[in-house]
């Protein structure tokens, strides 16, 4: 059974990695729900690549170009503050959450509420937000996975 996949910030280095290795072994991936801020040209690009089911281009300004270069695909395109719980239908096997900075926060908490695992390559939403993110995580029985030697030395403190 595939995998059923997000990635958060997915044209940002940590994205793009996730989706290198995803693209390595498509037929075990489902990849659900790409997001980026202002970068549409490459989330066009990614979500033609490995035929993502849903976009979100964080930046209001760009949704008309995404949705029609996404036109003649099945892809759905949503844009603005709307949230992952609106998009997301079941539950995600993982969420690769690589939003920077303290923007990564809240899309984290919403991630946790859908997604079996949250991988986790946002130090700032560990250090301001664990608080917020340990409830959740008990609440809706979510794995995290630190996704790099700093996150995991932050997560332990």
């Amino acid at each position: 059974m595939k995998k059923k996949i997000a990635i958060l910030g997915s044209t940002g280095s940590i994205g793009k990695s996730t989706l290198d290795v995803i693209r390595k072994d498509k037929k075990n991936f489902d990849v659900i729900l790409l997001t980026a801020n202002k970068n549409y040209k490459k989330l066009i690009q990614q979500a033609k690549d490995v035929k993502a089911k849903n976009v979100l281009i964080k930046n209001i300004l760009f949704y008309e170009k995404v949705k029609k270069a996404l036109r003649n695909s099945s892809t759905k395109v949503y844009s603005g503050n709307i949230s992952i719980k609106e998009i997301i239908k079941g539950k995600l096997d993982l969420t690769m959450s690589a939003i920077v900075g303290l923007a990564g926060l809240q899309p984290t908490a919403e991630a946790i509420k859908v997604s079996k695992t949250v991988a986790l390559a946002n130090k700032e939403t560990i250090i301001c937000g664990w608080n917020v993110l340990e409830k959740l995580i008990r609440k809706y029985k979510t794995e995290i996975l630190p996704v790099d030697s700093e996150h995991f030395s932050i997560m332990k403190l």
